[in-house]
């Protein structure tokens, strides 16, 4: 019974730790959303996230190191081995637009990323990462895939930018079958077409 009150004892702060730890991680997402990377302070997540400034300093280090961890981004691509080869374009703009709905931080990361070096560094990170990975998958030439995985997130992030950052009315007004529709083939062609 002592073995397990120490043992729970012990969990305490850890588990205090990393609950602190995602308030301030979220308090930053949404503050990077709303402020962009030039404008959102310490001092504004910290309030945020009804924290002292230096707690948020001790987690993170400094602004930038905050920015990197609240825009870790994940993109859970769906797996070509359960996509019919001709549906690869299609199937890739849904998840997108699905990503782009339901999660602000990929529309912060997007606007700060055009001033910021870090930030355009971590958008490069995710295509080199995870999506340059899916195109050799499915391309009929692995060594073009870093070409055609750039193609494809020209489409994906100039929708994003025109639909979700500036929203221009043709973009908002389209809805997901539409814009499935339209780019779903583009981002075929990029990944399966044989090279010009």
């Amino acid at each position: 019974m002592v073995g397990t009150t120490a043992r729970e004892a012990a969990a305490g702060p850890v588990r205090r730790s990393d609950a602190t730890r995602a308030t301030i991680l979220a308090a930053a997402r949404e503050r990077f959303a709303a402020d962009g990377y030039e404008r959102a302070t310490i001092r504004a997540v910290a309030r945020d996230a009804r924290i002292d400034p230096s707690m948020v300093m001790r987690y993170f280090g400094s602004k930038e190191g905050l920015f990197a961890a609240a825009v870790g981004i994940e993109l859970h691509l769906p797996d070509p081995a359960g996509v019919a080869p001709e549906e690869i374009g299609r199937t890739l703009v849904a998840h997108f637009l699905a990503l782009w709905e339901e999660n602000d931080v990929l529309t912060a990361l997007l606007r700060v990323a055009a001033t910021n070096p870090a930030a355009a560094e971590r958008m490069r990170g995710v295509l080199r990462e995870q999506l340059v990975p899916i195109a050799r998958r499915v391309c009929p030439d692995p060594q073009t895939a870093p070409r055609r995985a750039a193609l494809c997130t020209s489409q994906v992030l100039g929708m994003a930018l025109t639909r979700y950052v500036l929203r221009f009315p043709g973009s908002v007004e389209l809805g997901r079958d539409e814009v499935v529709d339209w780019l779903g083939p583009t981002l075929q062609r990029y990944l399966t077409a044989a090279a010009p």
